[in-house]
């Protein structure tokens, strides 16, 4: 009876000690010297010139390491990914998504054509068929909501946040979770939608 008590308390007081430590807290310096792969398609400072490839620089830090777990874990695919992250730790994750987010994103240009359309989406959604505006959760400058891991929008690649809203819409990427908020969104924008309010993403800052 005694050894069971004793295995009990011990058990308890590692629970509770892993409790107190709270999560992982990324170190944006040992960050910065883990990021030399990612840099060949993300850039080094986070800032991608390809336009396929995401910018991370400025991103949110919680954003940026939900999806470091959900790449690595199986709940997003990313072709370009496959196998990147296999040997990285939790700490590893966590300062490199620290160092990304540490870091300014640039800001590109909105196409002049179809911007007005794009600014329309962007801040008023399509309430008709009861699409909010994309400013509730990413702000009204695109900066996103970093406590709850919405993501930063302004001055994000137009071709990468065309080709995410066209994913979320079939379905290709479902890593939004349960609510299913971007599947919801991305569902009632059409081809000409989404290309109008990438572009305008683009620019926003």
């Amino acid at each position: 009876m005694n050894k069971v008590l004793v295995s009990l308390l011990l058990t308890l007081g590692v629970s509770a000690a892993a409790h107190a430590a709270g999560p992982l807290v990324g170190d944006a310096e040992a960050g910065q010297a883990k990021t030399a792969v990612c840099g060949a398609c993300h850039g080094a400072d986070g800032n991608s010139a390809a336009p396929n490839f995401p910018k991370l620089a400025g991103q949110g830090e919680r954003y940026l390491l939900k999806q470091l777990h959900d790449i690595k874990g199986g709940k997003r695919t990313v072709l370009e990914m496959t196998g990147l992250l296999d040997n990285l730790s939790e700490q590893d994750m966590a300062d490199i998504a620290a160092y990304f987010s540490s870091q300014k994103m640039s800001v590109g240009a909105a196409d002049p054509q179809i911007v007005a359309r794009g600014e329309a989406l962007f801040r008023g959604g399509k309430i008709e068929e009861g699409m909010p505006a994309c400013t509730g959760c990413h702000s009204p400058n695109g900066a996103g909501n970093a406590p709850a891991a919405f993501p930063h929008l302004g001055g994000q690649h137009a071709q990468y946040v065309a080709k995410q809203l066209t994913d979320f819409r079939e379905g290709n990427r479902t890593n939004d979770g349960d609510s299913m908020i971007m599947r919801a969104i991305a569902a009632k924008l059409s081809n000409k939608d989404i290309q109008a309010v990438s572009s305008y993403i683009q620019g926003l800052h």
